[in-house]
């Protein structure tokens, strides 16, 4: 994505506005009032920093373990096999990569006790706490979009190769 502006549109069509591949591309946010915090990131030849930022924290937050780990802690504390046990198909290595990936950005708390034997609870520091309602704006406009997108996907499939 070739990204020019990001910002939140002023005035009752709140949104996102961005240039992608040289198309202009609004969103609409839903939920969003004039009063919701503005966001304007400009990633031209001036200022490259707002982009990066936003595209360190798609980069952590987009992967489909961190969504499971996220979601899973919200319950509350759990120690390592039992978040492992609630995600499908998990491995303990990625688990582990995970955790340290949230841990090493302030999301996640690691708290060993110095038990026999050892044990080790996992917890959602406040930063990761408010991680919640983005995931699940984005999880709700997934679900609800979800046919439409699979409607766009068969027919981009059905299209003969080369248009």
């Amino acid at each position: 994505m070739n990204v020019t502006h990001f910002l939140f549109m002023p005035g009752d069509a709140i949104g996102v506005v961005f240039l992608w591949r040289y198309h202009e591309v609004s969103m609409p946010i839903p939920n969003a009032t004039p009063s919701s915090p503005r966001l304007h990131l400009v990633a031209d030849d001036e200022d490259h920093s707002g982009c990066r930022a936003l595209l360190q924290v798609l980069d952590r937050i987009g992967d489909k373990w961190t969504v499971m780990v996220v979601g899973t802690l919200a319950r509350g504390p759990m120690r390592f096999n039992a978040i492992q046990r609630a995600i499908n198909g998990i491995s303990h290595r990625m688990l582990t990569l995970t955790l340290r990936g949230l841990e090493r950005d302030g999301m996640v708390e690691r708290r060993a006790f110095a038990t026999i034997p050892p044990k080790v609870e996992y917890e959602l520091t406040p930063l990761g706490r408010s991680l919640i309602a983005p995931l699940d704006t984005l999880m709700g406009w997934a679900q609800e979009n979800r046919p439409t997108i699979e409607q766009a996907q068969t027919g981009y499939d059905g299209r003969p190769q080369g248009d």
